[in-house]
């Protein structure tokens, strides 16, 4: 326990001295909520254009910093053999796991304090939803996302690794409900993407933050699934170099 607060101390001064990506990774989504909800391009169906996207933006967020900047920042840590070295340390590798998704973890909640607020300042309102139902989602999302960044970063190499992260990234999005509804996906394919984390990620913030969930009970009960699931795929397959 000692072990994996210390790395998770370490980790997070690398997150606050690394100035420029942690003001991406705060920038971007405002910018996004903002435009869209100013510039009606999206198809969010009757609902008012940021009591759609919140919940989604919000969602994108996490799969952005836990499993994209996450997972590419610790493939670079092998690359450069810091990791190699962190190896010959009585860390272990479940512990490291640990650290990095805690360091993420606090990352993502300061997203969530900072678009929530703007959401009401853009006419958000919660309909029939619970928003602190917003919070536990936010850490099952990051549990989730970080296991599949890190399960990729620590088996994969270099290049391999950022072309993965990205390609997966890119596939989740489309298909994961966060910016595009659903019902715009062919039947047979909506069955199987409500099953993907980035889905059941999207599903549980609509229903948390609007009320607006399409199954918000099943996409609980796989989300928390995804969340055991990859961390422990991610601890037990991670590599040092």
């Amino acid at each position: 326990m000692r072990r994996t607060f210390l790395q998770t101390r370490s980790e997070v001064s690398l997150v606050v001295r690394n100035g420029e990506q942690l003001l991406l990774t705060l920038v971007i989504p405002v910018l996004l909520l903002v435009f869209f909800s100013v510039v009606d391009v999206l198809p969010s169906g009757t609902q008012e254009p940021v009591d759609f996207l919140l919940p989604g933006i919000v969602a994108l967020a996490v799969m952005s910093t836990s499993m994209v900047s996450l997972g590419i920042a610790t493939g670079f840590e092998r690359t450069y053999t810091v990791l190699k070295r962190l190896g010959a340390t009585p860390l272990t590798r479940g512990e490291l796991v640990s650290a990095k998704m805690l360091s993420v973890a606090a990352v993502e909640v300061l997203q969530l304090v900072i678009l929530v607020p703007l959401g009401v300042l853009l006419g958000w309102q919660t309909g029939g939803g619970t928003a602190i139902l917003a919070l536990p989602a936010v850490l099952l999302g990051t549990a989730a996302f970080s296991g599949i960044g890190l399960t990729l970063a620590g088996t994969l190499r270099g290049e391999i690794n950022l072309a993965a992260q990205n390609g997966l990234y890119l596939v989740l999005l489309l298909l994961g409900g966060m910016v595009i509804p659903m019902s715009s996906l062919p039947g047979p394919l909506r069955t199987v993407c409500e099953y993907l984390p980035s889905s059941t990620l999207a599903d549980v913030m609509r229903d948390s933050l609007t009320g607006a969930g399409n199954r918000p009970g099943l996409s609980w009960v796989v989300l928390a699934v995804w969340a055991v699931v990859a961390p422990v795929t991610a601890a037990r397959t991670f590599r040092w170099h």
